[in-house]
C-alpha cells in the first residue's frame, strides 16, 4: 500500500503541475490525508484530520481541492442514501462495491469476483455494452444486528427490515382498526419506508400499507433475520 500511495503522489505532482493548479503543496496536503485515512471521509472529516496535523487549511479550499482530485481521476465522490458526500481515493486498476448500514452508517468495502462476472453476463445477455458499475447494498451491519432488541415497536424499524408481528398494544379500538387493515400477529411485513417523522409505508405480501405514527407505536414487532428484506434503492453517485 505504500508503494501504491508513492505512485499516486508522484502521478498527483505529475499531473497538478502540468495543469498549473495554484497552492500545490497544500493540495498535495489534502491528498496525503485522503490516502492516510484510507475510508470513506466527508470534507468536514478530511479537514478536521489536516487541522489535527497542524494544516490551517479552510474547509472550502479541502472541498475545492477534493473536487478536482475527482476531476482528475484522484478520487471518486459518492453519496451513500441521501446522506452527506463521501470521498475515497480511486486506485487505478482497482474496482470495489459497498455495503452501507442504515443504523450506524458503517460503509463496508467488498470485492467478489462472481458478482463482478454475473454483472458481465447480465449486461451481455441484454445486448448492453458496460462501461462502468457501482454496487450498494443497504442493510444493518453485524455489530449493530447484535445490539438489535428482540421486541419493539413498528416506528423504530427501518426501510428495508422483515419483521415479524408479535403483539398489538393500546385500547380495542386501535386494535380493530389494525384488524380492518388486515394486519394480525403472526403476519410478516417489510418496511418500505420510514423517516422518522409522519406515516410509515409496510408491504404485506402483495399489498401496501400506510400507518400513522402514533398506530404504528401500538404494533410490537420482532426483527425477521431469516428473511431478508430487498433492496429498496440504490442511489446513484451526485
Amino acid at each position: 500500500m505504500k508503494t501504491l500511495h508513492h505512485k499516486e503522489k508522484e502521478q498527483f505532482k505529475k499531473l497538478f503541475g502540468q495543469e498549473g493548479i495554484d497552492r500545490f503543496e497544500d493540495r498535495l496536503r489534502v491528498l496525503e490525508v485522503l490516502l492516510q485515512i484510507e475510508g470513506h471521509p466527508t470534507v468536514s472529516e478530511v479537514h478536521q484530520r489536516l487541522a489535527d496535523e497542524g494544516a490551517a487549511l479552510d474547509a472550502d479550499f479541502v472541498r475545492e481541492t477534493l473536487k478536482l482530485m475527482c476531476q482528475l481521476g484522484f478520487a471518486r465522490r459518492s453519496r451513500f442514501g441521501n446522506a452527506e458526500v463521501h470521498y475515497e481515493p480511486l486506485h487505478l486498476g482497482q474496482h470495489h462495491d459497498h455495503m452501507i448500514c442504515t443504523k450506524c452508517r458503517r460503509i463496508y468495502e467488498f470485492q467478489s469476483d462472481p458478482l463482478e462476472t454475473l454483472q458481465i453476463k447480465i449486461a451481455e445477455a441484454h445486448g448492453f455494452h458496460l462501461l462502468q458499475h457501482r454496487v450498494e447494498f443497504y442493510g444493518i451491519c453485524a455489530e449493530c444486528l447484535k445490539e438489535r432488541i428482540d421486541r419493539m415497536p413498528l416506528d423504530m424499524a427501518r426501510p428495508g427490515e422483515r419483521l415479524t408481528i408479535i403483539n398489538f398494544t393500546g385500547g380495542a379500538g386501535a386494535r380493530m382498526r389494525l384488524m380492518t387493515m388486515g394486519l394480525r400477529v403472526g403476519d410478516s411485513v417489510e418496511v418500505i419506508t420510514n423517516i422518522n417523522e409522519g406515516q410509515i409505508a409496510l408491504a404485506l405480501e402483495n399489498r401496501r400499507l400506510v400507518i400513522g405514527r402514533g398506530l404504528a407505536q401500538k404494533i410490537l414487532v420482532r426483527p425477521d433475520r431469516a428473511k431478508p428484506g430487498r433492496p429498496l434503492s440504490h442511489n446513484a453517485e451526485d
